[in-house]
């Protein structure tokens, strides 16, 4: 394919010159790694209940020794996740769909996403690479936490399943305890949740959002997203998210009635966070305007057809939820 591997543009045969500089600082790194594909051990879900694509990913650190990617144990720069399970559907595509997701984020979306690209071993097997961000300009570590360690969840006090038992507004009574800017944390928290309903994400639980102090300095900011994936091109019959929207047993008259959350879910879980309405109608506004957008970005991946289609089909029937107020719907019967 002549697509750039890092962000999809086309008439590109290796990346173009901006992915060169965001992922490689502009040295020339060949998209096709020097090593072949390493050896480890495969890691089986079937030791948890709650299937995730991101726990079981087997994940290799990689530096940059001049232009050339190599192996490390350490001083890495570099995440490097290859094809690891058969367990899923399409596991072979799981690297291009993460790629993709997070394509669709940054690009479309705005959201600001760790630097990633694809890699290929010399067979043409594909593997997903993102630049570390916990690493500051010296490459000493940034204090990194996720919010399953901030909620002080752990598999001995919560469960074997203790990523996934909260919600997404208890993330938010996080962030206002623990960052000053909690408005501006919140809003990208509930876009966060937004794209990950959107894109079919079941995957995003407590360990997947994080704060940090950029570089070490100033407040507690949400991380750069990571781990975006759209879980349902490999795990069938996923559905919603993978928390609640709500700390509490509340359901809207549109969730009651079709057990999926639609607009009106949103707006009440923009509504806790403290976000202005105004600013929750225009984000839900922008995430029910970008199919054709979202559309010419999976056309232009690595995925299969197959795959493409089937992206394509959720992207649109999630936005077509999240168009829909089920409320005023019926208030105009």
């Amino acid at each position: 394919m002549n697509v750039c591997p890092g962000c999809l543009k086309e008439n590109h045969t290796t990346y173009c010159t901006s992915c060169k500089k965001s992922l490689f600082d502009g040295k020339t790194v060949n998209h096709i790694l020097p090593f072949t594909k390493p050896e480890y051990q495969e890691i089986h879900f079937e030791q948890v209940k709650q299937l995730s694509i991101s726990g079981v990913q087997t994940k290799h650190s990689l530096k940059l020794n001049n232009k050339t990617l190599e192996l490390t144990n350490t001083s890495g720069e570099y995440i490097l996740k290859p094809v690891t399970t058969n367990e899923f559907n399409n596991p072979d595509e799981v690297p291009l769909n993460e790629h993709l997701t997070m394509q669709i984020a940054s690009q479309i979306f705005k959201i600001k996403t760790a630097v990633n690209g694809l890699v290929f071993f010399p067979d043409g097997e594909p593997a997903y690479i993102t630049r570390r961000f916990d690493r500051d300009t010296d490459g000493n570590k940034i204090l990194q936490e996720d919010f399953a360690q901030i909620s002080g969840k752990t598999e001995e006090n919560s469960g074997e399943n203790y990523k996934y038992s909260s919600s997404y507004e208890d993330i938010g009574k996080l962030i206002d305890t623990y960052v000053a800017a909690k408005i501006v944390e919140k809003e990208k928290l509930f876009n966060l949740v937004l794209f990950a309903y959107l894109t079919s994400n079941c995957d995003a639980h407590l360990k997947n959002f994080s704060l940090y102090r950029e570089n070490n300095f100033g407040d507690y900011l949400l991380t750069p997203a990571y781990d975006l994936i759209n879980t349902g091109l490999h795990i069938p019959n996923e559905e919603n998210l993978a928390l609640d929207l709500f700390a509490d047993d509340f359901m809207t008259n549109g969730f009651e009635y079709s057990s999926k959350y639609g607009k009106d879910d949103f707006i009440e879980f923009g509504n806790r966070l403290g976000l202005i309405s105004s600013r929750i109608e225009r984000i839900l506004s922008l995430y029910s305007s970008k199919t054709s957008e979202i559309k010419d970005l999976i056309n232009k991946s690595f995925l299969s057809d197959e795959l493409k289609e089937k992206y394509i089909k959720s992207v649109e029937m999630r936005t077509g939820r999240i168009s829909y107020s089920y409320d005023n719907d019926k208030g105009q019967e």
